[in-house]
């Protein structure tokens, strides 16, 4: 088993949290660096280089490339983790025991929006700051169930897991994408295209740490526009769109034919809320 995760100078003590963790487990770490400049060295992890793409950070490319040093080091099941994303006590026994039983799923367990301040750390701790987002299932520790159809739009890519069989045959995150947004609705849509099972984990919990943002998120709105506008081209809809109908109602942007695209420069107010809302795919 190894752990792929994509981190960068943003986020660079939020993994390195997650790296002293998973230090307690025997399993390799894969660290991909998304940013420019030399990666910095860190024990225990092996870091590899993804620098950004003319559009942003290229964090499809970086879980392929991550997977690919996994696959080469030996690894037969693939955990991925955000770098915002501390696993629970548990997460890797769910995910290995998961797979296992699943070899043709791909693997998901719940998460755990933390609030400002709190880092767990042991088993009691991590239990009573246990919340899962709503609106994924939340099933005991030690289930698993098939998602239905519509359950493919709750695939979230800041932690999911499958063997590196399941990787190679279906293959990654499509590269077209750079910076922020809809690469993972991407990869769940071809799951779904290709009737690949999507599996919710129970108990494989992880637990994402606070970092400010904005709600919506307006750092990205080029990039939604873009990567929502290629995504659309593929499968006929459009992702985010919560994001999108907020950045609407604020005057941002509007809907022309079937494109949406900027209006003329408005002003807006930008407010920081916490992590748990804009870091949601679709808003």
């Amino acid at each position: 088993m190894a752990v792929v995760t994509l981190f960068s100078a943003a986020r660079l003590d939020h993994a390195q949290n997650q790296f002293a963790l998973l230090a307690e487990h025997p399993v390799r770490v894969v660290g991909v660096w998304l940013d420019e400049g030399l990666p910095p060295a860190i024990d225990g992890v092996t870091v590899i280089h993804q620098p950004p793409g003319a559009a942003g950070l290229r964090l499809a490319r970086g879980r392929n490339a991550g997977a690919a040093a996994a696959i080469d080091g030996g690894a037969d099941v693939l955990v991925f983790l955000d770098a915002d994303c501390l696993p629970g006590p548990g997460l890797l026994q769910r995910y290995a025991e998961a797979a296992a039983e699943h070899l043709e799923s791909v693997l998901c367990g719940p998460v755990t929006y933390l609030p400002d301040g709190v880092i767990p750390s042991g088993h009691a701790d991590f239990e009573a700051n246990t919340r899962p987002h709503p609106a994924r299932p939340n099933l005991p520790a030690g289930e698993t169930r098939a998602a239905t159809a519509d359950e493919y739009r709750l695939f979230w890519s800041l932690s999911f897991a499958c063997t590196a069989e399941l990787w190679r045959r279906v293959g990654g995150f499509d590269e077209v994408y750079e910076g922020y947004g809809a690469e993972d609705t991407d990869y769940a849509s071809k799951l779904r295209a290709a009737d690949v099972e999507l599996r919710w984990v129970g108990g494989a919990h992880a637990y994402h740490q606070y970092h400010p943002t904005t709600s919506p998120p307006w750092q990205h709105l080029d990039d939604i526009l873009r990567n929502g506008a290629l995504y659309r081209r593929r499968w006929g809809s459009w992702p985010m769109q919560g994001w999108l109908e907020a950045f609407a109602d604020a005057g941002a942007i509007e809907l022309r034919g079937d494109q949406w695209q900027r209006t003329a420069s408005v002003s807006v107010s930008v407010s920081v809320s916490d992590s748990a809302s804009a870091d949601q795919p679709g808003g």
